[in-house]
C-alpha cells in the first residue's frame, strides 16, 4: 500500500508540473507570476504580463509569437477576441488558433524586428467582447537564443507550442502506473498460486 501512496503523491506533484500557463496554485496565487513558484521548461524568449483583469503568457519561437490569454481572476481562457502586438513602433496583429486556444503573430518584419537580442517592451491592446485593456511586458532576447522565425504555425504545430513536455510527463505517468498495477497484482497471483499447491 505504501507504493500506491507514493505512486498517488508522484501524480499530484505532476499534475502541478504540467499546469497550464496562467494556471493557479492551491491558494488562488497566479504560478506564472513573478515568485509563483511555476517552473519553466519551456525554450526560447518569454513574456509574462497581467493587469486586473487579464494575464498573458507568451513565447517567440518557432516562427511565431504564441500568446495565451486567461482572466485573471477565473483563470478562464480568453477566446475569439482581437488582439495587436507594439513594439517600437511597428503593429501586428494576432490571429486565434481555435486548435490551440492561443493568438499568434507571425508577421515576417514585426518577428524578425523582435528576435534581435536585447529587452523589448511590448504593448498588447487586447479586445474580448465588451471589453478592452492595455498590457504592458517585456521579452528578453538572449545571446543563444534559438532563431525565432525558422518554422509557421501551421507547419510545425509541437515545436511552436512546446507540447512534447506534457507528452512526455503524461507516458511517464502511464508508465509508472503499469509498474504500479504489475506491482499490486503479482502479489495476489502468487498468494493464489501457493494455495493452489
Amino acid at each position: 500500500m505504501n507504493l500506491f501512496k507514493a505512486f498517488l503523491f508522484y501524480l499530484m506533484t505532476m499534475s502541478a508540473a504540467v499546469a497550464a500557463p496562467g494556471a493557479h496554485g492551491p491558494g488562488g496565487e497566479h504560478l506564472d507570476a513573478p515568485d509563483g513558484g511555476y517552473v519553466h521548461s519551456d525554450a526560447g524568449p518569454r513574456i509574462e504580463t497581467f493587469t486586473e483583469s487579464f494575464e498573458l503568457v507568451g513565447h517567440l519561437r518557432g516562427g511565431e509569437l504564441s500568446i495565451l490569454i486567461d482572466r485573471y481572476e477565473t483563470n478562464e481562457p480568453v477566446l475569439n477576441g482581437k488582439l495587436e502586438v507594439e513594439f517600437n513602433g511597428l503593429k501586428a496583429p494576432a490571429r486565434f488558433h481555435a486548435d490551440l486556444g492561443d493568438y499568434a503573430v507571425d508577421d515576417a518584419n514585426f518577428l524578425k524586428a523582435l528576435a534581435k537580442q536585447g529587452k523589448h517592451s511590448l504593448i498588447f491592446t487586447l479586445t474580448a467582447g465588451d471589453e478592452s485593456d492595455l498590457l504592458e511586458g517585456t521579452l528578453e532576447v538572449k545571446a543563444g537564443d534559438e532563431d525565432a522565425h525558422g518554422h509557421t504555425h501551421d507547419d510545425s504545430h509541437d515545436d511552436a507550442h512546446g507540447h512534447e513536455s506534457s507528452l512526455r510527463n503524461w507516458a511517464i505517468g502511464g508508465a509508472l502506473l503499469a509498474i504500479l498495477l504489475v506491482a499490486l497484482v503479482m502479489p495476489m497471483l502468487r498468494r493464489k498460486t501457493n494455495s493452489g499447491k
